[in-house]
């Protein structure tokens, strides 16, 4: 449609500022998949299978540090987004404050 204007591309200073809200964001998600690992361990660790069958006992016990496993990758994945993130900012506002110019493409 020839009425819809175009979008422009954003500001440098309008990245930096995406950046660091995205860095705050996975941070923050990940300090919460964090969190919910350690109520999971605990959880865990004070319910324990008490059962006489042994595969009872290994599939339950395998279950267990698979849940465990995942909401540790979660938070390890949003933790290492969060810092790379997070450093991508700084290296834009030290582009902006020394005036070189940007290699990412817009």
């Amino acid at each position: 449609m020839a009425d819809d204007p175009t979008p422009s591309a954003p500001t440098p200073a309008a990245k930096i500022l995406q950046c660091f809200s995205g860095s705050f964001v996975a941070g923050t998600i990940a300090m919460l998949a964090y969190r919910l690992m350690l109520s999971i361990a605990a959880n865990f660790a004070a319910r324990p299978v008490l059962s006489d069958n042994p595969a009872v006992v290994n599939i339950s016990s395998a279950v267990r540090t698979l849940v465990v496993g995942m909401a540790a990758l979660g938070a390890g994945i949003f933790g290492l987004a969060a810092v790379g993130i997070f450093l991508l900012g700084v290296q834009l506002l030290f582009q902006r404050l020394t005036g070189r110019a940007s290699t990412l493409p817009d």
